[in-house]
């Protein structure tokens, strides 16, 4: 009998990634009283469109050369940042 609760868990949160990812275009009272084809349907094309956005991001870093400063977790990258300060160092404009 625990299947109740997880379809009103994966309608929220149906109705949760269509508001939020939605960028402003849905609210939720619009999206909870969708017929249940268009709410699917509006999922589905929203899921579609960031997946390939986020495809596309990575085979762009992949092809590029570029070494990032930052890391993926948000620290900074130390030997890469040295190795591209190396051109600047000693030329400050200020005394």
């Amino acid at each position: 009998m625990e299947i109740a609760p997880q379809i009103r868990i994966n309608l929220f949160k149906q109705i949760h990634e269509i508001v939020f990812h939605g960028k402003g275009g849905y609210d939720y009272n619009t999206v909870y009283h969708m017929p249940i084809w268009l709410r699917k349907f509006t999922f589905y094309e929203l899921k579609k469109f960031y997946d390939a956005e986020a495809e596309a991001t990575k085979s762009v870093s992949k092809k590029s050369n570029q070494t990032n400063m930052v890391n993926p977790d948000g620290t900074v990258n130390t030997p890469a940042f040295k190795v591209a300060s190396q051109p600047y160092k000693g030329q400050s404009s200020y005394k």
